[in-house]
């Protein structure tokens, strides 16, 4: 692996022993393998702290770190805090990508020299993925659905540089949005290509939580109220996921915790320069589709870029 190809995989886990070696061996047969592969284990009490075990032994760019047990799979925030716990295990600087990698996923055997090669030939791509598909009835592949303007929230590759400048992840729901939209207004791209060499198989279908699927979707809905979504956007967003499983009341029970949060005055993210540009974005994506819409935006803040450029 070139000096600039060295990319750390950051994972936080927890229980994962019904999925994780189909990751473990995705990675393992990885085309470029990471510098570093710290996978933090959040309190297991299954068979995950073994099979973890298991893999370092063979492989010495496996480091487990083991963190206290808060006694409950954790989501949003509690997965951000377990990276941070992990990132905390490197220096950053040895590394030129940095990645958050879910272990409920099974990756093809170019997915990161895929990604790297993409970023390579575009140096404003700031943070990139593949997208998602997960096995449906009859083994049916069923695509998750996710925008080109975003890099999936369960594998998020960075370039160091951007990963720096956005301040990293925010710890809260929807930390896997903001950071796309935050990277957008620095004058980054953020991406994602569903090409063959770069679709994954999702073990657990996104949206799903530890109670269940419902449960996560209105924490999608609060997410997306505390990000700054604008609420006709986001209420097109859920009638649209009505036409994919769980049918209709899935993208209902998003839109009643975009809802329920509203009537509550939750409080929303802290950023509004950020907040204002989200709603800006999505206001025109309505009207021109959100392809139109981010290439507008990437070509609008392109001065940024270039005014970057020139500092550096």
């Amino acid at each position: 692996m070139t000096a600039q190809r060295r990319y750390a995989l950051i994972t936080p886990c927890r229980n994962e022993a019904d999925y994780m070696r189909r990751t473990l061996d995705s990675v393992v047969a990885q085309q470029d393998t990471p510098a570093l592969w710290i996978i933090v284990d959040d309190g297991s009490t299954d068979a995950t702290p073994q099979i973890l075990a298991e893999y370092a032994a063979l492989h010495d760019w496996i480091r487990i770190v083991p963190k206290p047990d808060r006694g409950h799979r954790a989501v949003g925030p509690g997965v951000i805090e377990a990276f941070y716990f992990g990132m905390d295990q490197l220096e950053m600087t040895d590394f030129d990508y940095i990645c958050k990698l879910d272990l409920d996923l099974d990756l093809p055997r170019t997915y990161f020299s895929g990604l790297m090669d993409r970023m390579e030939a575009n140096p404003r791509i700031g943070t990139c993925s593949g997208k998602p598909w997960f096995a449906g009835a009859g083994g049916r592949r069923i695509s998750e659905k996710c925008g080109d303007e975003m890099s999936v929230g369960m594998t998020k590759f960075y370039r160091l540089a951007c990963f720096q400048e956005i301040g990293g992840f925010v710890r809260e729901v929807m930390w896997d949005a903001i950071d796309c939209h935050k990277a957008r207004q620095l004058g980054w791209i953020a991406c994602s290509w569903d090409d063959v060499e770069l679709q994954f198989e999702h073990l657990r279908p996104m949206g799903s939580s530890q109670q269940n699927v419902l449960t996560g979707r209105m924490r999608h809905g609060f997410g997306q109220y505390y990000m700054g979504s604008d609420f006709l956007f986001f209420t097109a967003s859920c009638v649209f996921r009505m036409a994919h499983p769980p049918y209709v009341i899935g993208g209902a029970a998003s839109w009643w915790g975009y809802v329920r949060a509203a009537l509550k005055g939750t409080p929303q993210q802290q950023d509004a320069e950020l907040r204002s540009f989200i709603r800006q974005y999505q206001r025109r994506a309505l009207i021109a589709g959100k392809s139109k819409a981010t290439a507008e935006i990437v070509t609008r803040q392109t001065p940024v870029w270039e005014a970057r450029l020139a500092r550096l």
